[in-house]
Parts: structure tokens; sequence; C-alpha cells
């Protein structure tokens, strides 16, 4: 998980692709937050459209190449929770509390990904690492 972590930290704007509500592929810039007790966490706001998206059908994929020609493709299931920890760490982030200002602002979701698995690749020849996380 940690080389996992390091990544999407190392490439902090990634793509979110969804399924959309009219059954074709979005796919939108997103960024990670962190990782705490063993789950990757992402945030949002509740009146946009992905996360009507993630709603309808949870299974998303965050992909992010970095400056390197190394890439990510990081799929799982969405599970929003109403974590008030999770939600305060999130305000770290000056881009996040510059949007939502507060952590108990009604509109600002957290969410992890469920069954997530990572896979890490380049143009070297190597086999892509495969991570479960």
């Amino acid at each position: 998980m940690n080389e996992v972590v390091k990544f999407l930290n190392d490439n902090p704007v990634q793509y979110l692709a969804t399924v959309g509500r009219d059954g074709k592929a979005k796919c939108r810039p997103f960024m990670f937050c962190f990782e705490k007790d063993g789950k990757l966490w992402f945030c949002t706001n509740n009146t946009k459209d992905v996360y009507q998206d993630m709603q309808a059908n949870p299974n998303v994929e965050v992909s992010v190449a970095s400056a390197e020609y190394a890439w990510i493709r990081l799929h799982g299931e969405v599970v929003f929770e109403d974590n008030k920890e999770v939600k305060q760490l999130c305000m770290n982030n000056p881009i996040v509390k510059g949007q939502y200002e507060t952590a108990d602002n009604p509109i600002f979701v957290v969410f992890y990904l469920k069954n997530a698995e990572a896979v890490i690749a380049d143009f070297s020849g190597q086999p892509p690492k495969t991570y479960r996380v």
C-alpha cells in the first residue's frame, strides 16, 4: 500500500472515471486525500454530477501518470461515510479548505474505495506490480 499512496501523493492530480447515469464513461480531474486505517480516502461535493454518478454506480477507476512515464490504475467500489475525523483531516489541504471552509459543510462528503486494487506500470519492460488495498 505504501507504493500506491506514494504514487498518488507524488502525482496529486489524478483522473477519476465513472459510469455516468447516461451509461457513458465520464472522466474528471480529482485529488487523493490520504490513507487512513488501510483505506484510501477522497472527497467531493454532494451537489456534483460525479456524486450522483457514484451513487448510481459505485465502481470507479482512478488513473494518473508520472513525469517518469509510470502510471497507476486504481479501481474499487466507492463507499461514502460520514466520518467527522476524515473530514477534519481533509481540511489540512488548502484546496479542500478553500472550497468547503469547514468539515461540517453539508455539501462536503468523503469516500473510500472498498476492495481496491492498484496496478503500477511503466515502459521499462518489467511486469506491472499489483497491489490489493
